[in-house]
């Protein structure tokens, strides 16, 4: 999984580098299959339940599961790229939330505190404390702006499945007290919302927005707990993001 994790955060790192206005949603999916191919790997969301790309996209108010196109990307936006492989019979999987260009004050706020949420929730996920001590970490970083914790989608375990138990709330009342357990692998992934914590699903059964259309932003790491600090296995170059923002 160190490996898998390793490829998926070089991976991420890359394709970064390609967000730009006038880039189509689809050549980025193109690019991570082809990225994915060369190392000897397998796109791990393409064929799953029927989905048929290697990169959940997801712009401006879409949540999570948006299907690559031929739709442009725009000055101003954001996307949620969420990305994962499979490598020896494991997978890695991580997500991150990208400016297009300059983006406004609201979005840049919303994606920093996203991605400030996840790095607590992994510094809470050490061997002896439970799933609520993960969940509490991401409302206590986000609440003091009043964005809205998404609840129909939580993070999960991860090893030889993509999804395996436990579930990873990111609001304490939807978490158990589950105690994590050094050598345990999870995916810990908040979405928050500019707006409220209600989502939809579109009518192509996987594009999910925002029910009142405002910004949502997507961050996500897999992560191995220790009976130490948590190590990150999908760590971006340098496990930074803050260069990524304006």
């Amino acid at each position: 999984m160190r490996a898998s994790g390793k490829l998926v955060g070089e991976i991420l790192c890359k394709l970064r580098e390609l967000v730009k206005p006038g880039v189509s949603t689809l050549e980025l999916d193109r690019a991570a299959e082809a990225m994915t191919l060369e190392k000897g790997a397998t796109p791990a969301f393409k064929g799953y339940h029927g989905f048929r790309h290697t990169l959940c996209i997801s712009v401006n108010e879409q949540v999570v599961h948006g299907i690559p196109s031929e739709r442009k990307l725009k000055e101003g936006e954001i996307v949620g790229l969420d990305f994962g492989l499979i490598l020896d019979g494991y997978y890695g999987d991580s997500a991150v939330t990208l400016p297009v260009g300059k983006v406004s004050a609201d979005a840049n706020q919303l994606m920093k505190a996203t991605r400030d949420a996840l790095y607590a929730a992994i510094a809470a996920s050490r061997a002896g404390n439970s799933l609520k001590d993960v969940a509490g970490a991401v409302e206590r970083t986000v609440s003091p702006f009043g964005y809205g914790i998404v609840r129909d989608f939580v993070g999960h375990g991860i090893g030889q499945k993509l999804h395996e138990e436990p579930q990873v709330p990111n609001y304490v009342a939807g978490a158990s007290n589950l105690k994590l357990r050094a050598g345990m692998t999870i995916a810990i992934e908040p979405m928050i919302n500019l707006g409220t914590p209600a989502v939809r699903v579109l009518g192509d059964r996987w594009t999910t927005v925002t029910e009142d259309g405002a910004l949502s932003a997507h961050f996500e790491h897999t992560i191995l707990v220790t009976e130490n600090e948590p190590e990150i296995l999908t760590a971006w170059a340098n496990n930074t993001y803050g260069d990524w923002l304006n």
